[in-house]
């Protein structure tokens, strides 16, 4: 698979990554409401700038983006959010997501290292720190 391919799971997996996010952060309810709320959302709004800057490395390597809510259901790896749950849920869930995101750019950093693509390795890389860390503070909060 290309690294273009690659890059657009990643693109996908962010993408549904950012919805799910921010629907726990609309939804969160409990004694712990105001610290999980703006945990979510520092996290999408992390995720709302990765995702352009992986659409814009698409586009630098010279092919076009894909953004239909079509394309990113068909290719994201991210389970659609969970209705009704506690915020312990939403944690576990998002902490398992974290692990499923990891494992995308891990695949698109392996295609960007034989691309000989420094650019696309170093954003990627950064990419493996954010998540490491969100899983981190996602993991402790439980």
């Amino acid at each position: 698979m290309s690294l273009v391919k690659k890059l657009e799971i990643v693109l996908a997996d962010t993408y549904a990554l950012y919805l799910k996010t921010q629907n726990y952060h609309w939804n969160v309810e409990g004694a712990r409401f105001k610290e999980l709320h703006e945990t979510f959302e520092s996290h999408y709004d992390d995720l709302a700038e990765a995702i352009d800057t992986v659409a814009e490395l698409i586009r630098g390597l010279g092919e076009k983006t894909p953004g239909s809510f079509e394309f990113f259901a068909k290719n994201t790896n991210i389970k659609p959010a969970k209705e009704g749950i506690s915020d312990v849920e939403m944690v576990n869930d998002l902490l398992e997501d974290q692990k499923v995101i990891e494992a995308s750019l891990r695949n698109a950093l392996k295609a960007a290292e034989d691309a000989d693509d420094p650019v696309v390795v170093d954003f990627l890389t950064g990419r493996l720190v954010t998540h490491r860390k969100n899983a981190w503070m996602l993991r402790s909060s439980r």
